[in-house]
């Protein structure tokens, strides 16, 4: 899926190319249905943060389905520090090979939460606190 590694605000344009009509997206923050909504999902990012870009790590799938593993980088607006979030995401696709179903998966309270200065230290205190230790 080299979509997600070439996405721009200008290709928001081709989701319906890649999208059907009614196709679902569901991550940590979002469940929409529609290509609209979708098309929102994406935008915001880019309105939100500094050079935002997916990098694809793995790839397996077939004609009904995929899953991908990628690095998500980005800098919060004003910020120098680049930041990365890892997950994966599901792909169920429609009879005409577009996505219907993408279903993003990651750890919101480790990949993004533990990262910001005062809930990040929160984070990482009830990490401690909770973690098995024999």
């Amino acid at each position: 899926m080299n979509f997600y590694e070439t996405l721009t605000p200008e290709s928001l344009r081709e989701l319906p190319t890649v999208y059907t009509e009614d196709a679902r997206f569901r991550d940590p923050f979002n469940d929409v249905q529609g290509v609209e909504a979708i098309r929102r999902i994406f935008a915001h990012m880019y309105r939100q943060l500094d050079d935002p870009r997916f990098i694809v790590r793995e790839r397996l799938g077939d004609a009904q389905q995929a899953f991908l593993t990628w690095d998500f980088v980005f800098r919060f607006r004003g910020e120098a520090r680049e930041r990365r979030i890892r997950g994966c995401t599901h792909l169920c696709f429609a009879a005409d090979a577009r996505v219907r179903e993408h279903r993003d998966y990651w750890d919101a309270a480790e990949e993004l939460y533990a990262q910001l200065p005062l809930i990040g230290a929160l984070m990482r205190w009830l990490q401690r606190r909770l973690a098995a230790r024999d």
